[in-house]
């Protein structure tokens, strides 16, 4: 399970948090996805319908993090993992990290992230 693809660096604007007011005002959000697969099928093809579809992925993401207000960080990348798992099942695995760079800190920190793992091992499902 070697061969991956990496999103990285994808900005979104949530409105996530369990203050009132992150809620109401929102903040960035920046995600990272990786996505474990089998790349021998679309190496041999060079067809996209064998591989993921990164703009895809990409907008399911968004529309996630974008989505409805959720109190924890924790629930979007779980969700998001999950979706991903759903629609995309050539995949093996995949990881989310979700990247709050302007959480509600009383001090300074360079990052605070959560990242949600999901495997077809774990969800009792045969790659496919």
């Amino acid at each position: 399970m070697a061969d991956r693809i990496e999103l990285t660096g994808l900005e979104c604007f949530g409105h996530h948090g369990v203050f009132d007011f992150e809620k109401e005002q929102g903040q960035p959000f920046i995600v990272d996805v990786t996505c474990w697969m089998n790349f021998a099928a679309a190496g041999a093809s060079d067809d996209l319908s064998d591989t993921v579809d990164y703009g895809a992925l990409a907008e399911l993401v968004a529309g996630i993090v974008e989505g409805p207000a959720r109190d924890l960080i924790e629930t979007v990348a779980t969700e998001a993992a999950e979706k991903i798992m759903e629609i995309f099942g050539a995949l093996h695995a995949v990881e989310v990290t979700i990247h709050k760079p302007k959480a509600p800190i009383p001090r300074t920190f360079g990052d605070v992230a959560v990242v949600a793992r999901r495997s077809r091992k774990t969800h009792g499902r045969s790659a496919g």
